[in-house]
């Protein structure tokens, strides 16, 4: 199956009203499980799965992206592999079917999909993620560092501690972890792309714990690319807004707030995960090459530094 076939409605190229180009969604105010299952969600993400069109700017490209099994991760597993690379999911074992899912969408174009699901939390998964993704691979030259953890906690005194090391071990830890294997192997025009959020600049009062990893991933980002840019690898960030995907019913935003989850954005409307695939494409691409240490907000307008 080809890139042609697969763009069975509008793509990311036609001219089109933002406002209009995804309906504003309502959802139920009700959580499912954690991790957060695509497959449960009663309102499906758009992926990009039929509108994302490529056009071969990764082609030869060998990425590893973490949290690629749904939402963002899934999104830009899909616009990579349509824009000429193969990919290297990793993804907790419960979301196995999400990730198959993913790894047949990436096959349908004639690319390699490498599953290696594991924890992030623990330091041993981060060394030996890495070191799969370059064997079934045959090398790595591109790091999406994607994966989050957030439940929305009302106040600071129910935060326990193994949420609060939760949080950072999935969202910050893993970052530093996977990036400093991911360096063994990395040369000059790599590029190695962090999620952020809009929760660096905007914190939420029940997300303390989500928003200020996203606050550090900004200032890791910065950092890093000054450290590394004498090296000819290139680090960005991009900062979603609200976007749904299953993190948000899973205990991501509270229960209650979720059928007006997006529309305060001047938009009015939550984001998709396919309408953040093209900002990746673009830090990822040579097309970026003077591009270092900065955050693409894709927020639906939301004000941001």
């Amino acid at each position: 199956m080809t890139s042609e076939s697969t763009t069975g409605s509008t793509d990311q190229y036609t001219f089109q009203n933002p406002v209009t180009r995804f309906e504003s969604i309502t959802p139920p105010a009700e959580h499912t499980a954690e991790p957060g299952l695509e497959s449960s969600m009663e309102i499906k993400a758009d992926r990009g799965e039929t509108s994302y069109r490529g056009t071969g700017r990764l082609t030869g490209r060998k990425a590893l992206i973490t949290g690629a099994d749904s939402g963002i991760g899934a999104a830009v597993a899909i616009a990579f592999a349509r824009e000429g690379a193969d990919v290297a999911l990793s993804y907790l074992p419960e979301e196995e079917g999400d990730a198959q899912v993913v790894k047949a969408l990436i096959e349908a174009e004639g690319r390699t999909a490498v599953c290696i699901p594991g924890d992030l939390k623990d330091p041993a998964y981060c060394i030996s993620l890495v070191q799969q993704a370059v064997d079934g691979l045959g090398g790595l030259d591109t790091l999406v560092n994607n994966a989050g953890k957030q439940v929305a906690v009302e106040s600071l005194e129910d935060l326990s501690d193994e949420q609060l090391d939760h949080t950072y071990k999935t969202n910050i830890y893993s970052f530093f972890r996977v990036t400093k294997e991911a360096l063994k192997h990395l040369e000059p025009g790599s590029a190695i792309i962090n999620s952020t959020s809009i929760q660096a600049y905007e914190p939420s009062p029940t997300l303390v714990d989500y928003a200020s990893t996203k606050a550090a991933i900004n200032n890791f980002t910065k950092g890093l690319a000054q450290q590394l840019a004498p090296k000819g690898i290139r680090v960005n960030a991009v900062a979603p807004g609200p976007i749904w995907t299953p993190l948000q019913p899973s205990g991501g935003q509270p229960k209650e707030a979720l059928p007006e989850f997006g529309k305060d954005t001047p938009l009015g409307r939550a984001g998709q995960p396919t309408e953040l695939a093209p900002a990746y494409v673009f830090l990822a691409s040579s097309e970026s090459s003077y591009v270092l240490g900065e955050t693409l907000n894709v927020n639906g307008g939301m004000p941001s530094p």
